[in-house]
């Protein structure tokens, strides 16, 4: 099957201190982590906070810059955040947000309207209600709705998931992600799923990373590492959720 994303090992260094003296601590964020990502397919990165998870997200997304290794991802690529009211504009009108990454293509008038009416309709948005609308006067699941609409005018490969339902509530949560799936199917979109709910990960993911202090400690298709987790943490993890 044809990989969207090839993550190999990839690692990422920060330096704790230094701006006004020297610099202390080495952080291993990402130490030598691989896997990829199938067409059409989703992989999902699990963990505790402070486990890298987020920067592996930078590093496909291409916030970051790996200091080792390769991350190659064939075809385009964009990211949807954890906080959908802080990754938007509050200056700027829905139709703004939506058609940005058009206009720096130079693409014509016409079709970018078009684009943006169609992209917030997969989204189950009314462009005609909510085009000359202002980010404060939607709700979180709104606001994460339009944040997937500016990713999808791109018309992606690969869309980054960092934590895209952890700050809303449980009611919207199940909306968005239900959403996501259907969207991956009528668009053979493939997903990096990042979340620290195993739960989520479950319910999204083909197939699963466990990721630990910068590492990949288990990776397995999703039902078999549900059901049969062979490394220690991954266990442990599973463990600390009551009826899990």
């Amino acid at each position: 099957m044809f990989n969207t994303a090839e993550i190999r090992d990839v690692k990422k260094y920060f330096t704790s201190g230094g701006f006004f003296g020297p610099a202390r601590d080495v952080v291993k964020a990402v130490d030598g982590v691989s896997f990829y990502c199938q067409k059409g397919r989703t992989f999902g990165l699990v963990g505790e906070s402070g486990s890298g998870k987020s920067t592996i997200a930078k590093l496909v997304a291409g916030i970051l810059r790996p200091d080792h290794g390769k991350v190659t991802v064939h075809g385009e690529k964009d990211i949807v955040f954890q906080d959908p009211y802080s990754s938007l504009n509050p200056r700027m009108t829905v139709r703004q947000i939506v058609v940005e990454p058009l206009f720096v293509r130079g693409v014509d008038k016409q079709e970018i309207s078009e684009r943006a009416e169609a992209v917030l309709s997969k989204v189950r948005l009314d462009a005609g209600s909510c085009f000359f609308k202002y980010p404060h006067q939607f709700s979180g699941g709104e606001r994460q709705r339009i944040a997937i609409a500016r990713s999808l005018i791109k018309e992606p490969d690969l869309l980054v998931l960092d934590e895209p339902v952890s700050s809303l509530d449980v009611s919207i949560q199940a909306d968005i992600l239900n959403l996501l799936k259907d969207l991956q199917e009528e668009l053979s979109l493939s997903y990096l799923f990042i979340s620290h709910d195993l739960r989520v990960v479950e319910f999204m993911s083909d197939t699963v990373g466990v990721m630990k202090s910068g590492r990949v400690v288990e990776v397995a298709d999703s039902e078999a590492l549900y059901r049969y987790p062979k490394d220690p943490y991954t266990k442990k993890l599973f463990e600390a959720i009551p009826s899990f």
